[in-house]
């Protein structure tokens, strides 16, 4: 149950051993709870409501802390006390989240397989609701040298030009590149137009000499019919 109080009460306003920043300070982040972290970033809920137990409530809703990052403004909005700037600030945290947690993941990885590409992108793409197309430019020991996205389509339809895609690997003289998109459906099986830009990738990456080392689509393991969450064309031949 959220906890009221006769007028908006901010973490200012609480009692010293109950403020978020100050068991921060004193005890070091690990003490705090979800729901305070949370608080931090809120710094107040609306009249009559603790801003610690909103967040708290929000949390409940949600599910769980992890949950959150599938939010969008419009469900963040839907908390009572949470209008357009926090639902703002919310998802800038979690996009931040999705990011940082990217980019450990591309440390020092060598992507010479199919799973560690599908890895590393499932965080970008928690709660995502159309299809985007990146190019992983590899080095000639396929470790990272840039991720860029070329494109965003629709919840259907993502197309990315050849031109596009290796402008990104001809400006880092990579050695190879891996063509990456969603589905958002969660059933990464190739559609028409995947086949097609995948073919067009492969005669540009003759032409050029920059080795299509994969294309690979990612979705959910829940929604793939062989149970993996990815779809590469490489594995099956077509590359």
């Amino acid at each position: 149950m959220i906890a009221t109080y006769p007028v908006n009460r901010r973490i200012k306003d609480m009692l010293a051993n109950e403020r978020p920043q100050e068991r921060l300070e004193a005890l070091g982040v690990e003490a705090l709870s979800d729901r305070e972290v949370i608080a931090m970033i809120l710094r107040s809920g609306p009249p009559g409501v603790d801003v610690v137990s909103m967040s708290g409530d929000l949390i409940h809703e949600a599910g769980s802390l992890s949950n959150l990052l599938r939010w969008s403004a419009e469900d963040f909005q839907k908390i009572r006390g949470i209008g357009k700037v926090k639902s703002l600030q919310l998802i800038s945290v979690m996009d931040f989240a999705k990011r940082v947690l990217a980019a450990e993941g591309a440390q020092d990885v060598c992507f010479d397989n199919c799973e560690a590409v599908a890895q590393h992108f499932r965080p970008l793409l928690v709660g995502e609701e159309i299809e985007r197309f990146w190019v992983l430019c590899l080095d000639r020991k396929n470790r990272l040298l840039k991720r860029a996205e070329v494109t965003k389509g629709t919840a259907t339809n993502c197309l990315a030009h050849p031109r596009e895609v290796f402008r990104k690997a001809i400006r880092l003289s990579a050695s190879g590149i891996i063509a990456v998109h969603n589905h958002p459906s969660g059933d990464p099986a190739p559609s028409r137009a995947d086949i097609q830009v995948t073919r067009q990738l492969r005669e540009s990456a003759k032409v050029i000499g920059i080795d299509l080392l994969d294309h690979i689509i990612v979705g959910h393991k829940k929604h793939d019919p062989q149970g993996l969450g990815y779809y590469s064309f490489n594995e099956a031949g077509l590359i």
